[in-house]
């Protein structure tokens, strides 16, 4: 007799046929091996008690204010809890009742949906890349001389170019070069001088690799040239809410786009009072937003990536919560990028100059992919390669 730990469907299948189970037993029962928590909050009374009795009739439940019965309280967080089974049946017997309940069961549906995807295919306008087999690394490039970890090393344009092969040498599958510090308290520097320093390092390398090239800009205009040139990601901190022109270019050129979270800007996001409300539920908000503002312009959802900005406007803590329960932006469904190299919330429990934290970073890298990441954006990539395939294979594993 021993207990058996199940993470998603295909390892209750893969179960489930080692028994023998029927081929419709399996389609019957798999959803009901995974539990699910799902939180509504301040829905009105009504609402929270339906949705209670509905659980509790098909076998689940609902966690909701002690005052909601008799309403004495004007609303209340709903805590759906139960298997994927159970919550699907709830959700299929409110999709037709009043008070907006139907809305609530579609966003639902899409939330179960979302979480069980395993698999992505990003669109850019040079190629489609596969996101979900395996942990995809992207190199960073800094074409800066002021960036905290790398400042000054490739700012020649030679040096850049040389390290960008070297990277693709060790494994790299997409290389991401930038030319503005988004270091805490760095300062934006011109389009011109962005422009001068990557936009001939894009086209030596555009020549002579066969892998996508990334441009982590904020600038439209920059955005732009590098896309011309043979960049086909736009890597943007501030996910559409820094250049209005941005989406535009996104749009006419059909590169990908890569959100990211962040309160603030580089210059002034460390300072001041880094409290969130629910640190995973704002971060999810902030980027549904930006999505939603992509999609509206036209955006193809298969073109973005989501990025939850660790370090930017965040304590060391928080970055450590952001990892261990990476998995709750699934329920946005698109691939998942994570940047923790080298950074200083690393340091804070090894201590050591950014160079010495590639341990570190190899851990966090590891708790990421567990936890549902796609994408890693790092310095060290023959390392951290190594570091992902195993983690790759702890996770497929069986």
């Amino acid at each position: 007799m021993n207990i058996i730990k199940i993470n998603n469907l295909e390892e209750a299948m893969a179960i489930f046929r080692k028994i023998g189970v029927d081929p419709y037993g399996i389609d019957a029962m798999a959803s009901k091996t995974i539990n699910v928590n799902i939180l509504l909050e301040g829905q009105p009374c009504k609402i929270a008690n339906i949705i209670k009795q509905e659980m509790l009739s098909v076998g689940g439940d609902a966690a909701v204010a002690g005052g909601s019965v008799s309403c004495s309280v004007p609303v209340s967080d709903i805590l759906i809890m139960g298997t994927i089974k159970q919550i699907l049946a709830m959700a299929k017997k409110i999709e037709k009742q009043p008070f907006g309940l139907n809305l609530i069961s579609a966003n639902i549906l899409a939330l179960l949906k979302n979480i069980s995807q395993k698999e992505y295919t990003l669109k850019t306008c040079r190629r489609k890349i596969q996101l979900g087999k395996k942990t995809l690394i992207m190199g960073i490039l800094n074409v800066t001389p002021d960036s905290f970890s790398d400042g000054g090393f490739f700012y020649s344009q030679q040096k850049a170019i040389e390290h960008g092969l070297q990277m693709v040498e060790e494994g790299a599958d997409i290389i991401d070069i930038g030319g503005e510090s988004s270091r805490p308290g760095a300062v934006s520097v011109p389009v011109a001088i962005e422009i001068k320093r990557v936009i001939p390092v894009i086209d030596s390398l555009a020549k002579q690799i066969k892998i996508p090239i990334s441009i982590d800009t904020t600038k439209a205009q920059v955005a732009g040239q590098a896309i011309e040139c043979g960049a086909e990601i736009v890597n943007d901190i501030t996910a559409l809410h820094g250049d209005k022109k941005m989406i535009k270019t996104i749009e006419n050129t059909g590169a990908a786009l890569i959100l990211m979270h962040m309160r603030g800007n580089p210059r002034n996001m460390q300072k001041g009072k880094l409290v969130y409300d629910n640190l995973m539920a704002d971060i999810a908000d902030y980027l549904k937003k930006s999505s939603d503002k992509a999609l509206k312009e036209g955006i193809k959802k298969e073109c973005l990536v989501i990025d939850p900005g660790i370090g930017f406007g965040k304590t060391p803590e928080d970055n450590y919560k952001i990892i261990k329960n990476l998995s709750q932006l699934k329920e946005l469904g698109m691939p998942i990028m994570v940047g923790t190299s080298r950074k200083a919330f690393i340091g804070k429990v090894t201590g050591g100059e950014p160079n010495e934290r590639i341990e570190g970073t190899a851990a966090t890298v590891a708790a990421a992919i567990i936890n549902g990441c796609h994408l890693v954006r790092v310095h060290d990539v023959a390392a951290i390669k190594k570091v992902a395939a195993v983690t790759d294979a702890v996770v497929q594993a069986c």
